[in-house]
């Protein structure tokens, strides 16, 4: 496609072209492909540039200046009507102000696209950061889990431990109390620790209902302070309140103690048996916190 056809599209989009040029091109144009996808995209550029141009006010006094300037009624001959050849000299400034306008549209939209494509990929960024937080956090909370469920395990054992040492320790102190009495006649109970401070701590308290006395061994009582006794106290459901049985003391160094004792009441059958820790002397009611108790 040579010069000359490319000059007569320019004219051909805007509709300028008269008489002979116009046959001459319509016929190039039926014959040439090329010159037909030029020429609609010369009539698409040229509408583009409508829609760039700001809207702009025209003045008050434009209206009367322009009808001012037109000839008289009767005398169309006076129209100056720009000639082809202005249009031409014209055409490829305008094509290249729409080219310049078109790049500056499709910079534009470049930069748009790349400042989404950016704000995508930072979005992205976030959304790693957060499931990788996710799995951090889950994993912590797994080895929390697996942390606790050992030490759950530890506990068991050892409270496995100390409850196999407890029994070991009621059977030998029911068997230092078998020669106080007929066994058959005598009640022995287990008096088991309410103190977190000394969960070892054990008695065994043998009671003779015929005699009505009995004898109470216990061991790794903590130490008494020079103002405290432990008190003993025999529960009979006959009695609103338990009887007391008496006070006693405990070696500082083992934390045992046997004591033969005998209740302050008759007892008709004993439900239980309570060790608290009141102050020197004893009480006649018990006061202080509950220190071994067994039913």
């Amino acid at each position: 496609m040579n010069e000359r056809w490319e000059e007569l599209a320019s004219l051909r989009a805007l509709d300028l072209l008269e008489s002979d040029e116009l046959s001459q091109f319509e016929a190039e144009l039926a014959r040439t492909p090329s010159l037909q996808t030029l020429v609609r995209e010369l009539r698409d550029t040229s509408s583009a540039l409508a829609f760039t141009a700001p809207v702009v006010t025209p003045p008050a006094a434009l209206k009367s200046r322009i009808l001012a300037a037109l000839p008289p009624a009767g005398r169309p001959d006076n129209i100056i009507r720009p000639s082809p050849r202005m249009f031409r000299a014209l055409m490829p400034w305008a094509i290249a102000a729409g080219l310049a306008l078109g790049t500056g549209w499709l910079a534009q939209l470049y930069f748009g696209s790349r400042s989404e494509a950016d704000l995508f990929r930072n979005q992205a960024a976030l959304a790693e950061i957060s499931h990788q937080s996710s799995r951090q956090q889950l994993e912590a909370e797994r080895i929390i889990a697996k942390q606790q469920l050992t030490t759950l395990q530890q506990q068991v054992t050892s409270t496995a431990a100390q409850l196999a040492e407890s029994r070991g320790q009621v059977a030998r102190l029911t068997n230092d109390l078998k020669t106080q009495g007929d066994l058959a006649s005598l009640k022995i109970t287990a008096l088991a620790s309410m103190l977190n401070n000394s969960p070892k701590a054990i008695a065994v308290a043998v009671w003779d209902p015929a005699k009505q006395e009995g004898v109470l061994k216990v061991e790794q009582l903590p130490a008494l302070l020079p103002n405290q006794d432990y008190q003993l106290w025999v529960v009979d459901p006959q009695y609103p309140n338990p009887v007391d049985g008496g006070v006693f003391t405990v070696d500082a160094q083992t934390g045992a103690a046997r004591m033969p004792f005998k209740a302050r009441q008759p007892v008709g059958a004993v439900s239980a048996f309570a060790v608290t820790l009141e102050r020197k002397g004893g009480v006649p009611k018990a006061e202080g916190p509950f220190v071994l108790l067994g039913k």
